[in-house]
């Protein structure tokens, strides 16, 4: 079957009655019967379909090409239950994929494929199962990555809050690429892809009620791309670190990477980019856009020398326009956070002792 470009009406599934019978989840879609089989038949394999998955065996089996031979493999996985599940700008779907994908790209892989492994609730609309799975496909394809092996689970009524979704991702790291979080120096410049904020606020701008003049839509997306670029203008061994800021934001992998490579970290608030609506919303909640969740922004630390033409590349790219330099990893206060002020003091930036935005992920 070809792939579905729009999410599947049920009603119009030519196949047994079990399955046009019930427009919602049910227990014997997890039981590995007929159901089972007729949900994956006829939504999974349309949307996701590939040689390897096509395969339909316990484990995909996969293979590098030839001019991958020596290279390494990063592999990753990963859990969400965002609520809600389709919110401005994506759904639960492309969030799963992308936020694998980055993982992947931030260790300088290239990602090639995934799992992914559902958890439905009884009562699920199918609907909203096909929307879901309709934006993973899409999502996939963009990425470049395929979907090659999964698994599908149901809980009863009030288990699972509609949808949760588990993936692991698989890439390939080319010979020479070194790129973790202990690797920055003093000296490193700072960047960031893009504007703060914007997933972490517009899953809470849905929750809250909250409406603005313009609306605040989620940044998810793929980053292999933007990433493979930044690497491909810098010379070898000039890009340090890279990390994409999800829970926690900015704030949360600035103080893990500065622990991790012994270096401190001084920003300019001047300098960091936030969306005038993002800075109201945040205002309005009491929240600081630096500890706010992103899905679609990295930073880096690149090698201070090559600060210009690693901004250049990020803006060059149509996923990095609105990048900016926003710091320096320095020798002092290792370990540490602080910002300069607009008015030329400095503030220490603490780690958040939990989650401000649980569930946005």
């Amino acid at each position: 079957m070809s792939t579905l470009v729009a999410p599947p009406d049920p009603s119009q599934w030519s196949c047994p009655a079990p399955l046009r019978d019930h427009p919602t989840i049910v227990l014997g879609h997890g039981g590995g019967g007929l159901l089972s089989a007729e949900l994956i038949e006829h939504l999974f394999v349309p949307a996701f379909g590939n040689p390897a998955l096509d395969q339909m065996g316990d484990a995909a089996v996969l293979a590098l090409a030839e001019s991958e031979r020596g290279a390494r493999l990063a592999m990753t996985t990963d859990s969400f239950v965002v609520r809600p599940l389709v919110f401005p700008g994506g759904s639960i779907g492309d969030l799963a994929v992308n936020g694998t994908v980055n993982d992947l790209a931030m260790r300088g892989a290239r990602p090639r494929w995934l799992s992914v492994g559902f958890i439905l609730e009884e009562g699920l609309p199918l609907a909203t199962l096909a929307r879901v799975v309709d934006d993973m496909a899409a999502a996939a394809r963009r990425a470049g990555v395929a979907i090659v092996t999964g698994d599908t689970k149901v809980v009863e009524r009030g288990h699972g809050d509609g949808l949760y979704v588990n993936t692991a991702g698989v890439g390939v790291v080319p010979d020479g690429v070194e790129i973790a979080p202990d690797r920055a120096r003093p000296g490193d410049a700072i960047l960031v892809s893009g504007t703060l904020g914007d997933h972490g606020m517009a899953i809470m701008s849905v929750r809250e009620g909250l409406e603005f003049e313009s609306p605040i839509v989620s940044d998810c997306r793929p980053l292999a791309a933007l990433a493979e670029a930044l690497r491909a203008a810098l010379p070898p061994g000039a890009l340090h670190v890279l990390r994409d800021p999800t829970r926690g934001g900015l704030a949360a992998s600035l103080h893990e990477i500065a622990g991790r490579s012994g270096v401190g970290v001084a920003l300019e608030d001047a300098r960091i980019p936030v969306r005038a609506e993002v800075a109201a919303a945040c205002e309005m909640l009491g929240m600081d856009p630096l500890h706010v969740a992103n899905e679609g922004k990295l930073v880096a630390f690149v090698d201070g020398a090559h600060a210009e033409a690693a901004l250049a590349a990020l803006r060059a790219h149509a996923d990095g326009e609105d990048a900016a330099l926003v710091g320096y990893a320095v020798a002092d206060h290792p370990g540490q956070l602080v910002a300069r002020t607009a008015i030329g003091a400095t503030r220490v930036i603490a780690p958040a002792l939990g989650e401000q935005l649980p569930r946005i992920c």
